[in-house]
C-alpha cells in the first residue's frame, strides 16, 4: 500500500542493495564499516581530503564569457566574482565553502550546496549542506528531489537546478559513491593495523611475556597476581618500571617486537594504499619514505595533473550545469597554472623563448606571473565584459 501511494505521488522505490543509494543513509557516507567522520581518524584519509579540498579552494576562481567568435573574455562584473571576493554568505567565505563542498564529495562521494538567488533571479550565494542532512528521491519524471533538513525538525525540498551536486564516480549516474566504499577491505585493513598498534602501545609498548611460578596456584592466586602485575606494569605509562618477583617466580619474555611482527611496515604500506585511492602522491601528505629533492617538484605537478585537475573539471562542469544559464556564455575556471609551473629557471627560459618567437609580449609574461603590466601592451590583456560593453545576462538557473 505504501509503495502504491508513493508511486502515485511520483516517487520510485529503490532497491536496498544498490550501493550508491545505500550511501544516502545519514551519517554513513560509505560502506567500509565506518562513518565518513570516523574515517578521518585515519591520518592518511584526513591528509588526502585536506590536500585536495584545500588546494582547490585556494586557487583563483575566474568567470569567463564566450563571445560569438568563441573567444573568452573575463567577466569581472558577474555576480559570482563578488561571491568569490566577499563570501557565499555572511557566515562563510568562498574558500571555506569550496573546501567543505569538495571535502564532502571526496569522503562520501557527494557534495551538496543550495543555490541562493535574489528576487531578480541573479545568483546571490550558496549554502553548504552536509550530505548526512539530505535525503534524495527520484521522481517519476526522472528528476532528483533533495529533501534537506535544517537540524531543527524542518525539511525543505529542492529540485535539480536549485542545488549544486558534486559527485564522485557513480554506479547509476545519479548518486556518487565514495572511493572508500569501493576499497572497503583496504580501509578496514589499515584501521585494523592502527588498532593493533594502539593496543600494543596501551599494553606497555614492550614485548609481552609470562611469569613462571613453582608449584600450582589456586584460581584466586592467579587472579590476584594478574591484577597486581597489570596495575603496576601494564599500559604505556608503566613502561620501564622495575619488576620485582619473589617466591621463586621467573619472568620470561616472548621476544616479539613490532619489527618482528612487521607492524611498522604494514602501517607504512597502509599510507601508500590510501594515498593511491585518492591519487595523491605520498610526499604531498607528508610521507617522505621514497622522496628526494629531485622528485618533490615532480610530485607537485603530478598531484595537480592527475588529482586536482579531474576534481577541478568536475567543479567547473557542475557550475555549468546547475549555476549558470543553460547553454549560456558563462563558465567557471579554477586556475591551476600555479601548480603546473616548473622551476623558476625552466619557466623563465620558456618565457624568453615565447617573447623571442612573438608568441607573448613582455606584459603578457608579467600577467602570467601575476604582475601588473608595464608598457604599452596593456590592450592585449584580458578585457572585462564592462570594457567590451557586453551586457550581463539574467542569472537564471539551468532550469530557470
Amino acid at each position: 500500500m505504501i509503495d502504491l501511494i508513493a508511486s502515485r505521488l511520483g516517487y520510485e522505490r529503490r532497491a536496498d542493495d544498490e550501493p550508491s543509494w545505500t550511501a544516502l543513509t545519514p551519517g554513513v557516507g560509505y560502506l567500509a564499516g565506518l562513518s565518513a567522520r570516523a574515517a578521518e581518524n585515519l591520518s592518511t584519509v584526513l591528509a588526502c581530503t585536506n590536500a585536495i579540498s584545500t588546494a582547490l579552494a585556494s586557487v583563483p576562481a575566474l568567470v569567463y564569457r564566450r563571445n560569438a567568435d568563441g573567444d573568452r573574455i573575463e567577466a569581472t562584473s558577474h555576480p559570482l566574482n563578488r561571491i568569490v571576493r566577499t563570501g557565499v554568505s555572511q557566515r562563510m567565505s568562498w574558500v571555506d565553502f569550496l573546501e567543505h563542498w569538495i571535502a564532502s564529495a571526496v569522503l562520501t562521494g557527494n557534495g551538496l550546496a543550495v543555490i541562493e538567488r535574489g528576487r531578480n533571479g541573479q545568483l546571490a550565494g550558496f549554502r553548504y549542506v552536509p550530505w548526512g542532512m539530505a535525503t534524495v528521491s527520484e521522481l517519476s519524471s526522472g528528476r532528483l528531489a533533495y529533501d534537506v533538513s535544517d537540524g531543527r525538525g524542518h525539511t525543505h525540498r529542492y529540485l535539480e537546478g536549485e542545488v549544486a551536486h558534486l559527485r564522485d564516480r557513480t554506479d547509476d549516474g545519479k548518486i556518487g559513491r565514495s572511493r572508500l566504499s569501493r576499497a572497503a577491505d583496504t580501509v578496514t585493513g589499515v584501521q585494523a593495523a592502527n588498532s593493533h598498534a594502539n593496543a600494543f602501545l596501551a599494553n606497555g609498548a614492550a614485548p609481552s611475556g609470562w611469569i613462571e611460578v613453582p608449584g600450582t596456584m589456586k584460581p584466586e592466586q592467579r587472579t590476584s597476581l594478574r591484577d597486581t602485575f597489570q596495575s603496576g606494569h601494564g599500559g604505556a605509562g608503566n613502561a620501564g618500571k622495575t619488576l620485582i618477583l619473589d617466591g621463586g617466580m621467573k619472568w620470561q619474555a616472548s621476544q616479539i617486537s613490532p619489527e618482528d611482527a612487521e607492524l611498522l611496515e604494514t602501517r607504512r604500506f597502509g599510507v601508500e594504499e590510501i594515498a593511491r585511492l585518492f591519487a595523491v602522491p605520498p610526499p604531498i601528505i607528508g610521507d617522505y619514505t621514497h622522496n628526494t629533492f629531485t622528485n618533490s617538484e615532480t610530485a607537485g605537478r603530478w598531484f595537480a595533473t592527475f588529482c586536482l585537475s579531474p576534481w577541478a573539471k568536475k567543479v567547473e562542469a557542475e557550475f555549468a550545469r546547475s549555476v549558470f544559464p543553460a547553454n549560456g556564455p558563462y563558465e567557471l575556471e579554477l586556475d591551476l597554472s600555479g601548480f603546473l609551473r616548473g622551476d623558476p629557471e625552466t619557466r623563465w627560459n620558456a618565457h624568453k623563448i615565447a617573447i623571442e618567437t612573438g608568441v607573448l609580449d613582455p606584459d603578457e609574461v608579467r600577467q602570467a606571473e601575476g604582475w601588473n603590466p608595464r608598457g604599452d601592451n596593456s590592450a592585449n590583456l584580458r578585457t572585462s565584459d564592462q570594457e567590451a560593453n557586453l551586457p550581463l545576462e539574467n542569472e537564471g538557473g539551468a532550469n530557470g
